[in-house]
């Protein structure tokens, strides 16, 4: 029995070589075929491969965004990202969401179909070298969890307000603070997440997801 296949992917070209390197021994199907993460979706919604094989870039809703509505509705398809993103950040990001496999498309094919063995099995595959950057990922984010629990609630309401854009006299007016106030929060904030700037707390507070950038 083969191993169904869905690709999806807004680049034509690059299905279609996918397409051929998976299917040449006869193992694995590709039985459908999406150029956008709606028509994803949509393909999902009538077929049930064994693996969805889906890139991060696409129009209308990216890799991520199906990811994440598929596993509001089904929990038990196998995921696979094949993308240009070597960013830790979307790794993170997608293993929070429950993503089965992850690997780069500067891989060997062999790399690609022993990802795609792997998942069938029952197991998850992170492209090797890449394990490394997501551990350490996770471990700074267990870190920065505890700054985050060090804060106050105030501390926080003014951490988002920074992460906005916003300056001191719009926190204030916002939160109904002084600005002293406010500069008194600041300093206390920049101590405990161990940061001397605006924008570097900005960073730290949009890379913990107390702001979220649409």
């Amino acid at each position: 029995m083969s191993i169904s296949i869905v690709i999806a992917d807004d680049h034509a070209m690059m299905r279609e070589g996918i397409k051929k390197l998976l299917e040449y021994d006869g193992t694995i199907k590709v039985i459908a075929e999406a150029a956008d993460g709606n028509e994803c979706l949509k393909i999902l919604d009538n077929i049930h491969p064994d693996i969805l094989l889906l890139d991060i870039n696409m129009p209308i809703k990216n890799g991520i965004e199906v990811l994440k509505e598929i596993r509001q509705k089904d929990k038990e398809l196998k995921v696979l990202i094949l993308t240009v993103h070597n960013e830790v950040e979307y790794l993170v990001k997608a293993v929070d969401i429950g993503v089965n496999g992850y690997i780069l498309k500067d891989s060997e094919s062999s790399e690609l179909k022993k990802a795609i063995f792997a998942i069938i099995s029952g197991e998850n595959f992170i492209q090797p070298d890449l394990i490394p950057l997501l551990n350490a990922r996770l471990i700074k984010r267990d870190h920065d969890l505890e700054k985050i629990e060090a804060l106050t609630k105030r501390e926080r309401e003014v951490l988002i307000q920074v992460a906005k854009g916003m300056f001191n006299k719009e926190i204030a007016d916002s939160l109904l603070i002084s600005e002293r106030t406010v500069k008194n929060h600041m300093s206390s904030i920049f101590r405990k997440i161990d940061v001397s700037d605006r924008t570097q707390a900005a960073v730290f507070a949009i890379r913990n997801n107390l702001i979220k950038l649409y």
